[in-house]
């Protein structure tokens, strides 16, 4: 296909001598004496360029920033056997190459030849490459016991020495590719490759293979060096895999586009298009196009491999360095693209950078420069057989294409071919000039904008191909020069509001045309979201969106935020749909599709929760790759969540790095002393054995120190020892799987510091907060990175600053003056104030956020009294220096329910302070009406007991009033000898407040409740058969609230408790916690951290667990077997999961399955498990038993056999 539509024009190419002088630059001198050139390399920014010969054994520098003939710079010979394996030189000249032995040589061209050094050199450290990036920094690539490490270092020299500055581990399975200058490492694998920015941290996947690229019969070094290159810049990365080259775009984060390496007619659109010859041609070697150029080009001008920088391309042909100018030779090339047309059908050609030829921009000037003379207009335009005649009429433009029958005869209204009209939705509009570009083209000026029609010979038709509106008034001389000078430039301006706002017929031709979609759809689209055009939104998702991936991530978050708050459901299920179609079309390189969803779950949860459901359905158990996703790792690993790839930044350890390079040269140099000093070393820290760990294990947990040569620390020899002979993680099956929450946790890029301090942006992980998610693994997973990235450190932060509190006040409080000091006692309330007024100030910040929020969360109450009453009582006692009591008692109340409060994080407690919450806000309702009961019978009693007359508690009433309190006092009358009893009472005990609690309405309330607890001595000082209305109320309330509702409550709560009693709540209680410690503990930089908030998080999963875990799925249909996606077909192939229940179970998968359940539960040895087998079985309805249990028999006995 490629080679038949790659066309160069002979007429433009010459096959003599001097055409190939034209192009490239060949050097005259001989820099090697006359010895080939075979190896090369090129500074980062095209500066200078450094040649090794192996011939000579030299090594030679060249300017080639000037123009003109390359010449060579200063030359350095190599000692004998010294082989470059790589070489390269920086912008400054300075040379750098890695010899065969793995060292790695420095040396200033510059200044004779002098070597430079690395001011952290250690010589055990083997060197694989390296690279100079573009602010003039080395990064080297070195391997030691298996790890491998990059190091940068400054190039600016100071005492011969280049300085140190940053240090990174790779992780293990990972291997690099290449280094940028741009500062990105790129590393393969498990059939995928990856991008990390060492300046933020960042790691993302660019791309994942479907076919194998990993071949075990081949190291990966092999495979990296001969099958995978990667060229990029600010806006591409370009990579060759194989026969296939994969063009990344970095603004939308997906590959664009995959291609062949024979399809000569993408590749070269692409080269046109979008600019990207330097990235393109350095990987055509060996393709059908490259043979092609070849032929057509003299052949000493096309070298197999080639460097290319901005403007030029280096490489070695015949043993001599060719320098050739890309621009000249894309232009002398001239490659037509007879099938360019179908480049646009496939999508690829969306205009990524915004610009548009302008062929035009010799006549467009001339047009505007005839309205401003002021020109006589004319209405008709005519260049051989084609006459166009164009008219204004009541603002529609009607333009008419005539064809004569041959030159010298007169035309008539009889050869009309074809008319077209276009209204304009203004008003006043004038015909200010048109003009022939050519033919088939008309160029037609107007006072509201530019118009370029196109008329079509083949089927007869005038379409309208460019529309610029705008006010064009003739008598603004001012205005038209300005449009002149607009239109003189080499790009035609873009669309503005005006064109889609005036004319509906540009819409049309936009949206109909693909090829003028993928040159104006940006800012069509764009209009129409800013202006809210849903229908006209909708049929561009309807004819266009389908086809182009990159109009839909780059606009897919406003589209879906526009559907959802205009609450158009069709829209939203348009790009919904769209949205999880293309993902699960390529889920390996398609994942930022969901996070376009992930965005908008806010506004989701919020209008249409549904959603949100389907969406946790439609998106569990993503897969990282589509091989290989199934390793044994450590058994503790469930939901394990990371970032992929965990780059560590090693910066900190530098000095342990320098005291590892001390010791080993003084080990080399001094063996005897440095075997009797570790000696010394170990007796002298015998006796601090365990501080000694502890504080070395915290060291190397946070990377101040690391293990670089495990026996020259006794720390890291011990622990090495100890896993190498005592002690072995157990491991099990465990799958890798993407959390499909994709840029969930981001916050907003752009700041003000200070106000964030006050009022923080959010993320959608910090406005939500769903059931729908934390009831997966995805999302429990996620709650899991948070908690170990920053979480449970800031949490042990925050738990220790209020213990100071606690401790601070209590002992204040509790310990007896006589056991401390007057100015101790202040000393802690003092430091009490400080505290609570610290963790007040957050408590104010929340408040502040979202006070509804605050409002609405029960906890909130407890930790505004827990640092408001230890501030007032300690300041009242300051000032006063009086001990109030209760005001202390309630304090340290609230201090210790807050205390407990910080358990809520652990998961056997946290459920139930989840279950405490939860219930509360399902029965509030029914408290509410339970009080209104308890009050309105306590008004009741009060108006039925309260005393009629007045009375006072100092001085003795009598009268008959029966509710008076001296009347219901408890009285004591003599006895007679006879027996018989005084009716006057001997002596009466004074009444008080509590004798007739129906004398006051609140306490008629507290004796309502204290009969509601089972305590009827408030309603015992009256007869009941006196008064039997009293006894009538007394049932009612003991039969309605004391039985019914009292019950009721109980049966309520039993219902809430078991409906809440999950893991679920708790999970959202933890969220709920990350949240607060993100917005108001985290400084705002900080929610930026690439490691901490990163776009894309992966996590473990046991697969013994994935496989229940489906089969529960299955079962809750949300699995549907009969319409299986590639995701959910490479997951089932993965876990050995037929696809379909009914089938049957192969025996190779029985025994695949059986394995791994029996590895990771086995206890017996030689009889049959039956345990595992009944487990196996369960979990694997179409299992066969029979089978399966001799394979069971026959597995043990391999297995004792061994």
């Amino acid at each position: 296909m490629g080679d038949a539509v790659v066309e160069i024009e002979p007429d433009k190419i010459s096959n003599d001598k001097n055409s190939v002088d034209n192009t490239d630059e060949k050097n005259t001198i001989d820099p090697h004496n006359g010895e080939a050139i075979t190896k090369m390399g090129i500074s980062p920014n095209g500066e200078y360029l450094v040649t090794y010969s192996e011939n000579d054994s030299s090594i030679v520098s060249w300017n080639v920033r000037d123009e003109g003939l390359l010449r060579p710079g200063p030359s350095k010979k190599l000692y004998p056997g010294e082989i470059p394996d790589q070489i390269g030189v920086s912008d400054k000249n300075k040379r750098a190459f890695i010899t065969n032995s793995r060292e790695i040589e420095i040396y200033d061209m510059m200044n004779n030849n002098q070597k430079i050094l690395l001011d952290v050199h250690y010589k055990r450290f083997l060197y694989y490459y390296f690279t100079f990036n573009s602010e003039g920094e080395l990064i080297l690539y070195a391997r030691r016991f298996g790890s491998y490490f990059i190091f940068v270092y400054s190039t600016k020299t100071k005492n011969n020495k280049w300085k140190y500055k940053r240090m990174y581990k790779i992780p293990d399975y990972f291997s690099l590719i290449s280094i940028s200058k741009y500062n990105k490492l790129y590393l393969f694998s498990n059939n995928s490759i990856y991008e990390h920015n060492l300046n933020t941290e960042k790691s993302i996947k660019i791309f994942t293979s479907n076919e194998k690229i990993f071949d075990y019969k081949r190291s990966i070094f092999d495979i990296i060096q001969s099958d995978i290159k990667i060229f990029s810049n600010e806006e591409f990365i370009c990579i060759r895999i194989k026969n296939k080259i994969i063009i990344y775009s970095i603004e939308s984060e997906i590959p664009i586009a995959s291609l062949d390496i024979n399809d000569g007619v993408r590749l070269c659109n692409f080269m046109h298009h979008d600019g990207l010859i330097p990235l393109l041609l350095p990987l055509l070697s060996n393709s059908n196009i490259w043979d092609r150029l070849k032929e057509e080009y003299p052949t000493e001008s096309f070298p197999n491999d080639i460097q290319t920088t901005t403007n030029y391309a280096f490489g070695i042909l015949d043993g001599q360095i060719r320098k050739l100018k890309l621009g000249e030779l894309f232009t002398k090339m001239k490659l037509t693209f007879k099938n360019s047309k179908e480049f646009v059908e496939d999508g690829y050609a969306f205009n990524v950078n915004k610009k548009i030829d302008n062929p035009y921009m010799e006549i467009l000037p001339a047009v505007f420069q005839k309205v401003i003379d002021q020109e006589k207009y004319k209405e008709e335009s005519s260049r051989n057989l084609i006459i166009w005649e164009i008219n204004l009429n009541e603002n529609k433009l009607e333009l008419q294409v005539f064809k004569k029958i041959n030159v010298s005869s007169q035309w008539s209204k009889l050869d009309l071919i074809c008319e077209k009209v276009v209204e304009l939705w203004c008003s006043g509009t004038e015909l200010l000039w048109n003009e022939l570009y050519n033919i088939n083209e008309i160029i037609v000026l107007t006072s509201y904008g530019l118009f370029i029609f196109h008329f079509n010979e083949n089927n007869e038709s005038i379409s309208l191909n460019y529309y610029y509106g705008g006010i064009m008034d003739y008598n603004k001389k001012q205005s038209l020069e300005g449009y002149k000078m607009m239109f003189s430039k080499p790009t035609l301006p873009l669309p503005n509001d005006s064109s889609f706002r005036v004319c509906d017929e540009w819409i049309s031709s936009i949206i109909e045309s693909k090829e003028n979609f993928s040159k104006y759809g940006d800012e069509l689209l764009k209009y129409g979201i800013n202006n809210s055009e849903l229908r006209l939104i909708k049929e561009i998702c309807d004819k266009q969106i389908k086809n182009n991936e990159k109009l839909l991530l780059k606009y897919g978050v406003k589209l879906l935020t526009l559907a959802i708050k205009k609450h158009d459901i069709e829209l939203m299920e348009v790009i919904y749909k769209n949205c999880m179609d293309y993902f699960k079309k390529d889920f390996g390189n398609n994942r930022m599709f969901l996070g376009i969803i992930a965005s908008t779950m806010s506004l989701l949860n919020k209008y249409y929760p549904e959603y949100i459901s389907r969406y946790s359905s439609d998106s569990t158990m993503v897969l990282n790759s589509f091989y290989n996703n199934i390793k044994y790792e450590n058994s503790n690993l469930h939901l394990h969540s990371f970032q992929y790839p965990s780059i560590v930044n090693l910066t900190q350890s530098i000095w342990w790095l320098k005291y590892t390079i001390f010791i080993s040269e003084f080990k080399d140099d001094h063996i005897i002393i440095y075997w009797m000093l570790n000696v010394f070393h170990v007796l002298i820290i015998l006796p601090i054995l365990p501080i000694y760990f502890a504080t070395f294990y915290i060291l190397s947990k946070y990377h101040f120190i690391y293990g670089f040569d495990e026996y020259l620390s006794l720390y890291h020899a011990v622990i090495e020892i100890f896993k190498d002979y005592y002690y072995t993680d157990p491991t099990t099956p465990t799958i890798t799987f993407m959390n499909p929450y994709v840029k969930f946790v981001n916050y907003p890029q752009g700041y003000n510091w200070f106000k964030e301090l006050i009022l923080p942006q959010s993320s959608p992980f910090v406005e939500i907060i769903s059931k729908d998610i934390y009831k997966t693994w995805n999302g429990e997973s996620l709650i899991n990175f948070k908690w170990n990235k920053y979480g449970k450190y800031y949490y042990s932060i925050i738990w220790f600053g209020f213990m100071l509190l606690l401790g601070c006040f209590t002992a204040a409080a509790t310990i007896p003056q006589q056991y401390t000091d007057n100015n101790i006692q202040k000393q802690l309330l003092v430091a009490s104030i400080i505290l609570g007024f610290i963790h007040l100030s957050f408590e104010v910040r929340q408040f502040i956020h979202n006070p509804i929020k605050w409002i609405r969360n029960f906890w909130n109450l407890f930790d505004l009294m827990s640092f408001i009453l230890p501030i007032y009582t300690s300041i009242y006692w300051l000032q006063t220096n009086n001990r109030n009591v209760q005001s202390i008692s309630f304090t340290c109340l609230f201090l210790d329910i807050k205390f407990l409060l910080f358990f809520r994080v652990f998961e056997s407690f946290g459920i139930y302070f989840a279950i405490i919450v939860s219930v509360g806000k399902q029965i509030s309702s029914f408290l509410v009406v339970l009080f209104i009961i308890i009050i309105s019978f306590a008004h009741t009693f009060y108006i039925l007991l309260s005393p009629e007359s007045s009375f006072s508690f100092d001085e003795y009433t009598n009268n008959t009033d029966s509710n008076n309190p001296w009347n219901i006092a408890p009285t004591y009358h003599q006895v007679f000898d006879n027996g018989t009893v005084n009716s006057n009472p001997y002596m009466i005990q004074p009444p008080n407040k509590n004798t007739n609690m129906f004398v006051d309405f609140g306490t008629s309330i507290f004796a309502m409740y204290k009969f509601l607890t089972g305590d009827s001595s408030a309603l015992s000082n009256w007869t009941y058969k006196d008064d039997p209305s009293l006894v009538i109320l007394i049932v009612l309330f003991s039969l309605l609230v004391v039985v019914y509702l009292m019950n009721l409550f109980i049966g309520l709560l039993n219902n809430a408790i078991e409906q809440d009693n999950n893991r679920v709540s708790y999970l959202i209680q933890k969220a709920e916690i990350l949240v607060e410690i993100e917005l108001f503990y985290l400084l705002p930089h900080q929610r930026r951290w690439n490691a901490w908030f990163p776009d894309v998080i992966y996590y473990y999963a046991d697969a013994g667990k994935t496989r229940r875990k489906i089969k529960e799925l299955i079962n809750e249909g949300e699995f549907k077997t009969n319409e299986f996606s590639k995701l959910e077909q490479t997951l089932f192939d993965e876990l050995k999961i037929q696809h379909n229940s009914r089938d049957p179970v192969d025996v190779d998968t029985m025994r695949q399955i059986l394995k791994e359940n029996y590895e990771r539960n086995s206890n017996s040895q030689d009889s049959v498990d039956e345990a595992t087998l009944q487990k196996v079985l369960k979990e694997n309805p179409s299992v066969d038993e029979t089978t399966l249990r001799k394979i069971l028999i026959e597995y043990l006995s391999h297995k004792a056999s061994k």
